[in-house]
């Protein structure tokens, strides 16, 4: 016999997936609550309010991008390859969880002006956690002199491959491109000074 996942997972589940498709402004607490199917009281009772209940789906998914990631990195057989491994875990990620136009992260970021400290902290967490990690990275390839500057602008690689996706492209090929972008990029950082 299958069970079935608790009114919490359903809620989560059914958040993540309208506000990835749709956006955390137009996706109204009925349609959450109708695709869940628990009562308003489910909600509030397991969340406090929306924003709780988003939260809580942007924490699980960042979660399940972190692991993801790190998996990624640690079957990445040289430094290079490890920082690259952000667009490898990328298109693992996407294919894992529900589709999404693009970064929920950056919808949510785009969307709602004015967050509660709970969901403004997850989502500088994101940021952090991309900016941080690759840092680290990069300092294994570059020194920790320029880590800082490479991990920028692979972020703004990795951004702009969101950006694409957002845009229509192809998501695998958008990936592609990046991660190829990102190459050249920590080549010419590996290069210089040399």
């Amino acid at each position: 016999m299958t069970t079935q996942p608790s009114a919490r997972e359903r809620l989560l589940d059914a958040a993540e997936e309208l506000v990835s498709m749709q956006g955390v402004t137009v996706t109204p607490v009925d349609a959450i609550l109708e695709r869940a199917r628990v009562s308003p009281a489910t909600l509030y009772a397991h969340f406090g309010n929306k924003e709780g209940l988003i939260t809580q789906a942007l924490q699980r998914r960042l979660s399940a991008w972190d692991r993801t990631w790190q998996q990624c990195i640690d079957a990445a057989d040289t430094p290079e390859e490890k920082v690259l491994a952000v667009f490898d875990a990328l298109a693992q990620h996407r294919r894992s969880l529900h589709p999404s136009r693009w970064c929920v992260f950056l919808g949510v970021t785009a969307e709602a002006p004015s967050r509660g400290p709970e969901l403004e902290d997850i989502l500088a967490g994101d940021t952090r956690l991309l900016a941080d990690r690759l840092g680290e990275l990069a300092a294994g390839l570059v020194g920790a002199g320029r880590s800082e500057n490479l991990a920028q602008h692979l972020v703004l690689v990795y951004t702009g491959v969101l950006g694409m996706i957002l845009r229509g492209a192809d998501a695998d090929t958008a990936i592609a491109d990046g991660r190829r972008i990102a190459a050249i990029t920590v080549s010419a950082f590996g290069t210089a000074d040399a």
